[in-house]
């Protein structure tokens, strides 16, 4: 990783062995801000935090049948499963903490490295035990369609990206994304982010931080806008 991030962020980022991303708020709260990958450790933690923030996603509400009593059992074990099949592949994964408390993460893979459609037996095994056939499937052809309208060879796909609703509205976002284009710099062989959003909240959002609608993806009954941040060409 290069130790910059982009400079529209306002924040200072210096990056360790460990490796660890530092971030620095120019106003308050003054608490220290940083962004580290995640350890095994902090899984657990990472996923009760991404529950909070897709408990009501659109396309997770469609999957997992979301008027049905096993809807939050279905979505703890979808989440749980993907991290759990992104550590095994070392894709790359961040934590947001302001001091010691984690509140905010975000999860990317690259398809052409071995997460994409084509997982592992094991996951679709505890897939199917604990979302069902129907759901697996679902979202299965879900990652199908979305890789499929994807114009670029190499590229981040930006899965989940939460901040803990007690911490939003307080710039932490941006933090986030700032620790994203960092990986994506940092990789030479990327041509960029890609991120489906479904609400116009988020779309709002990825606009603001230079990401660019591309496509429309329909997923059973929920629309959503596939968005693009390019990686920053060399001079």
């Amino acid at each position: 990783m290069s130790d910059s991030v982009p400079k529209n962020n306002d924040v200072k980022s210096e990056f360790e062995s460990n490796p660890e991303v530092k971030l620095e708020p120019s106003s308050e709260p003054k608490t220290e801000v940083r962004a580290e990958y995640l350890s095994a450790e902090d899984l657990k933690i990472a996923a009760s935090l991404l529950y909070l923030a897709y408990h009501d996603d659109p396309v997770f509400l469609e999957i997992f049948n979301g008027d049905k009593p096993d809807y939050e059992q279905r979505l703890r074990t979808s989440i749980r499963e993907e991290l759990n099949v992104f550590w095994s592949a070392k894709q790359p994964m961040v934590g947001l903490y302001s001091g010691e408390s984690m509140v905010g993460v975000a999860c990317l893979n690259k398809p052409t490295e071995g997460i994409g459609t084509d997982r592992l037996w094991h996951w679709r095994l505890k897939m199917l035990l604990g979302a069902g056939y129907y759901s697996t499937k679902q979202l299965i052809e879900k990652e199908e369609k979305i890789l499929a309208a994807v114009p670029l060879k190499t590229f981040h796909m930006l899965s989940f990206i939460a901040i803990h609703p007690l911490h939003q509205h307080h710039g932490f976002g941006h933090y986030l994304v700032a620790a994203i284009n960092t990986i994506l710099e940092e990789d030479n062989d990327s041509e960029g982010v890609v991120v489906y959003v479904t609400t116009k909240k988020y779309q709002d959002f990825f606009n603001d931080v230079d990401y660019k609608t591309f496509s429309e993806v329909s997923v059973g009954n929920v629309s959503g806008t596939l968005m693009v941040h390019y990686r920053e060409k060399s001079e």
